[in-house]
């Protein structure tokens, strides 16, 4: 079996036996999958514990990144072929669905695209190394301003290069543009202007989202990020806390 929930940030409670019964049932050939916003944040030893708590569990854990992940972290990790994609290697069975890739699951052929424009950063971005570092925070500290810091909570990586569309183009086309569900953290264009309003814009990465929309045969689209539990259009499922089995027996 298949789940699927949105953006953990780090909480992983929602996985406990309380919360997620349905994990008794579970195997290590089962898959919960989150749609970003994970929580690889600062490898710290607290995010070991419950990465390890993570791997105790019946099920595998499979993740797209977001826009709040540690993207540095994630780029020293090990590399593996996995189902017929690559991922980062967190725990056995914790891993990191890597961009642009095409994974087959319980049967099911999988797109995997991460990665998100952040919103919260209306009032800029600081670097660590700026001599008016320290200055600068504790003014935008004292009016509760929207900003974040370079590498510690805010990197460029969290928007796809010009090499991850490459990959995702190739690997589509290796499969004639015919997958059963895409996974992603944002969603197209055309559907930021139903879940987001004027919150959240369009970007490169969701104008290429809407290329997929057009070009691709698919059933179902999950994506996460903007903190919602919705079905749009009967195909595009938004998700936040709820986990959602993917395909539910007939």
């Amino acid at each position: 079996m298949i789940f699927v929930t949105g953006d953990t940030h780090g909480d992983f409670t929602r996985f406990s036996t309380h919360s997620f019964p349905e994990q008794r049932q579970l195997t290590k050939d089962d898959y919960v999958i989150v749609c970003g916003d994970f929580g690889i944040w600062d490898g710290s030893k607290q995010e070991q514990y419950w990465l390890d708590w993570l791997n105790d569990k019946p099920f595998t854990n499979l993740f797209v990144d977001g826009n709040h992940s540690n993207f540095d972290l994630l780029g020293q990790l090990p590399v593996g072929d996995w189902r017929g994609g690559n991922v980062h290697v967190i725990r056995d069975s914790v891993l990191h669905l890597m961009r642009g890739q095409v994974f087959v699951l319980a049967g099911k052929r999988i797109f995997t695209m991460g990665g998100a424009s952040s919103h919260d950063i209306d009032d800029g971005i600081l670097e660590p190394g700026d001599p008016d570092f320290k200055r600068r925070r504790r003014q935008l500290e004292k009016r509760r301003a929207h900003y974040r810091i370079n590498h510690i909570s805010w990197w460029r990586e969290e928007l796809p290069s010009d090499e991850d569309y490459e990959t995702a183009r190739r690997n589509l086309d290796a499969c004639g543009w015919k997958v059963d569900w895409i996974v992603s953290h944002c969603c197209p264009s055309g559907m930021v202007d139903i879940v987001g309003g004027e919150r959240y814009g369009r970007d490169r990465l969701t104008d290429f989202f809407e290329e997929i929309r057009e070009r691709c045969d698919f059933d179902y689209w999950f994506f996460g990020h903007y903190h919602g539990n919705r079905v749009l259009m009967q195909r595009y499922i938004l998700l936040y806390e709820q986990i959602l089995q993917a395909d539910p027996p007939k």
